[in-house]
């Protein structure tokens, strides 16, 4: 063998080992991500998603930096979880209903409406090692995917890692519920120096480290909100103790509507008493679900009896309906108004 050759026998041997060293170190710094991706599975043709996400998605590092608006959650978002991919996150107009209950058995549930234009949905699995584990319902449309873009293949499913900041309602381990609910008013910027917080990644917060109401009240107490899609929000959240709350920015500032009874309701019109009460709209809804828990004492037979309550209270736009049992940590779900039809899922399927 000539010299020449044997030079170039030795490059691309060089060559070969650096490329597979690359790749094995792209291997070992998106292992993660790609584990994630992989784990997408397709339950329905709503369509309806599930994936376990086991990628860090940073909210230790999100909550000591904040995010004043969606543009700065979707930088943060682009540079942590999708490695420079664009994102945008946006939440549009969304009508929902909420409320908590006992059944028959003495568990604890939360029920919730999101009713929404239908866009591809996904129910997302998280075990942060520095917090709770949950799963949490995320509307796919807020980071652009739709009736064409659907997240399915490699290329079109990345968007998806940005779902972690993105849940609309959820429940942890330790049994607390959260859901999001809008209110036709300007939008909350508080501004009182504190560390700033978005809606959607304020529900994450709450589902990874709080595992009572008291606990996600004082998290929320020091933020300062910035509701996102240039909207107002107020937020139900119950527990495992069968406590609940309701959460409201009234011209920027706190206020907490608590129950008057052993049970509470919510729909998309203010709660705190003064100038702002029964502003927004629902109040049908909202009476049929007071009507429904108040004859029942707030004690339903079982989690059948609870998704009643929420198709009693459903609309056309009802995309899901979720029956969360604090208790077990599971949820049971119906989707564009199925009701004949559910899915039920707890911690232990992972």
């Amino acid at each position: 063998m000539s010299k020449s050759k044997k030079i170039l026998k030795v490059v691309a041997c060089v060559l070969a080992a650096a490329l597979i060293l690359a790749l094995l170190g792209a291997w070992l710094m998106f292992r993660k991500e790609l584990v994630t991706l992989n784990s997408i599975e397709k339950l329905d043709d709503a369509p309806f998603y599930v994936m376990d996400y086991q990628a860090d998605y940073g909210l230790d590092e999100f909550l000591e930096q904040g995010a004043s608006s969606d543009r700065e959650l979707s930088a943060f978002v682009i540079q942590k979880l999708m490695k420079g991919l664009p994102v945008t996150i946006t939440l549009p107009d969304l009508s929902c209903s909420t409320f908590n209950a006992r059944l028959a058995d003495g568990d604890a549930v939360f029920g919730r409406n999101f009713d929404n234009p239908y866009k591809p949905c996904m129910l997302v699995h998280t075990d942060p090692e520095n917090g709770y584990e949950s799963i949490s319902m995320v509307n796919l449309g807020y980071v652009g995917y739709g009736d064409d873009y659907v997240p399915e293949g490699f290329k079109n499913s990345i968007l998806s890692l940005a779902a972690p900041y993105i849940p609309l309602d959820g429940v942890n381990e330790k049994g607390l519920s959260i859901g999001v609910l809008q209110l036709d008013v300007a939008p909350t910027h508080q501004d009182n120096g504190k560390t700033d917080i978005t809606t959607s990644s304020a529900i994450r917060m709450v589902l990874d480290k709080a595992a009572t109401v008291d606990e996600a009240v004082a998290l929320l107490e020091q933020y300062d909100m910035h509701a996102s899609a240039n909207s107002c929000f107020h937020f139900q959240i119950a527990d495992a103790n069968g406590d609940s709350v309701i959460v409201e920015y009234v011209d920027n500032v706190f206020s907490l509507v608590e129950p008057t009874k052993d049970f509470q309701w919510c729909t998309n019109f203010f709660l705190t008493p003064g100038e702002w009460y029964n502003t927004g709209k629902g109040q049908d809804r909202y009476e049929i679900l007071e009507r429904r828990l108040t004859e029942a004492d707030g004690v339903l037979a079982d989690e059948a009896a609870a998704m009643d309550c929420l198709e009693a209270a459903a609309q056309e736009s009802t995309f899901w309906s979720a029956v969360y049992n604090n208790t077990t940590a599971a949820v049971e779900l119906s989707l564009h108004g199925n009701f004949d039809r559910t899915y039920r899922f707890t911690l232990k399927d992972w």
